[in-house]
Order: structure tokens, then sequence, then C-alpha cells
């Protein structure tokens, strides 16, 4: 039997009553590992993160609200996701250190400013880019909305991917030569408007940010666009005390064997 299929799903509920899937795998102390857009347990960096980490913590990894095996009570918010980052600490022991990456390193710091607790916080890459790369004249959300309510899932990940990731045109043509990963991102689109409200107007909201007070690490990979880089400038710059790292040779697609080190010395420093 293979480490994947021998996992075991548990089931938490959030405060408006949504059941939340998670996982954990590992000794030691809780890690939570929150995901960014189109990610979720089956399908993304989480599992690779949680095998490399498991020989020194217990790694809770859990399907964000619409997605995986995990419910979606609607109307949404982000509120109700940073009610569901509280509900797996709740299940992780409410004694838990987190890492967020992309969207998901943006529900970690609004729930951390909210007051949501854990012992440590990381973050990479959270997409805080409009002042330099976003136009603000465009709205994204309301396309995106417009796409999913029309049930285009192909065209709203090649939405997601090319005008506001900034993928090269080629790039959705290329997945849908490789039909398993195409039907994985699809089947999670219509959570994407959910990354977007997230990440409200794309700014980093450092007022917000400057009533954060667990000890927090802020990432970037050293192949970062400018943007990016500014971002997490000002992520690192509006947290007290934080930490800020560059992992040299590193895109947004940050390989397990970069962050883990990473993560295992903030942690148990």
């Amino acid at each position: 039997m293979t480490e994947q299929t021998a996992l075991r799903t548990e089931t938490v509920t959030s405060a408006d009553g949504t059941p939340i899937a998670f996982e954990r795998v590992g000794t030691g102390p809780a890690v939570v590992l929150v995901d960014g857009a189109l990610c979720h347990r089956a399908f993304g960096p989480s599992r690779p993160l949680a095998a490399a980490l498991r020989a020194h913590f217990t790694v809770f990894t859990y399907d964000r609200r619409g997605r995986g095996e995990s419910g979606n009570t609607l109307p949404y918010s982000p509120r109700r996701e940073i009610e569901d980052l509280r509900a797996v600490i709740a299940a992780a022991g409410d004694d838990a250190y987190v890492y967020g990456i992309s969207s998901g390193a943006g529900i970690a710091l609004e729930a951390a400013a909210a007051g949501v607790r854990m012992r440590k916080l990381a973050t990479y890459e959270a997409p805080y880019v409009a002042a330099r790369w976003k136009d603000p004249t465009v709205d994204h959300l309301a396309h995106m909305e417009a796409l999913v309510a029309a049930d285009k899932r192909g065209a709203a990940v090649s939405y997601f991917l090319v005008p506001m990731v900034g993928a090269p045109a080629f790039v959705p043509v290329m997945m849908r030569a490789m039909p398993k990963v195409w039907n994985q991102m699809k089947a999670v689109a219509p959570t994407l408007p959910y990354d977007l409200q997230v990440m409200g107007s794309f700014t980093a909201p450092v007022e917000r940010f400057a009533a954060i007070t667990v000890p927090t690490l802020v990432m970037v990979g050293g192949k970062a666009a400018q943007p990016m880089r500014d971002a997490q400038d000002a992520v690192a710059a509006a947290i007290p005390g934080s930490q800020f790292a560059v992992l040299d040779g590193q895109t947004h697609q940050v390989s397990e064997k970069a962050i883990a080190p990473q993560l295992e010395s903030f942690f148990t420093e």
C-alpha cells in the first residue's frame, strides 16, 4: 500500500457548518499548510511538502472550501476561509505552526491579523502585486465570476493563468494536452473567484498586517519578478519583527526541497 492510499481523510466543521476535509502525517509539533489557487490535497504542492516535513512535524493539509472533499456553503466570504483555517488549527490541538503559499499565504496573513492563534507563521509569495503589475481598470473578479457562472471552467483557468498570472498564451494550450492535470484544474475552477476575493485589490493591506504579533517569516523566490519581490518586501515591512528570506533559484512553483529546510529551521529556532 502506498503512502498516498494509506492517508486517512478526517473532517472538521467550520463556523458556518461547512465540513473541511483534512489529513495528517508525521510526528511532532503541528504544522498546517494552506494552499494557493487551483490546489488541494490531491493536486498541488502540499502532499510533497508534507512528506518532506513529516520526520519532524505532524503536518496537516486540508482542502480549502469548494475543493476536493470539503463543502462549499454559500454565500462565500474571505472571512469563511479564516474560520476554516481556525477550525483546522483547532483540530491540530490549537497549537500549530502555519505555512501559506500564494493566495494561501494571503489567507494565513489575514488569519494572523485577525488574531487566529498560531505559534509561528511562514509565507511564500503572497501575490500582492497590484502596484506595479495589475491594471486597476480591469475588473478581474467580475470577469472571472461571469465565466464561472456560465460554467466555462476551461476559459476561467486560462484567464487566470494568462491575463492574471502572466503566463504565456501557449501554457493553457499545452496543459490541455495533459488531460489529467487540465481536468484537475477545471474541477476547482469555480473557486478562482474566492482567491481573487481573498487577495482583494492585490495590494498588501499593510495597516492590517501591522497588527500581526506572531513571529513571521516572509519568503520570495530568487527568480521572482520585481513586482512580486516588492510585494514581499511590503508584507515583511508591515509585520513587526518579521524575518525575510530569498530562496535562490526558486520561482513561484517553489520546490519542497527548497522550502522544507526553511520551515524546519524557522519553526524550531
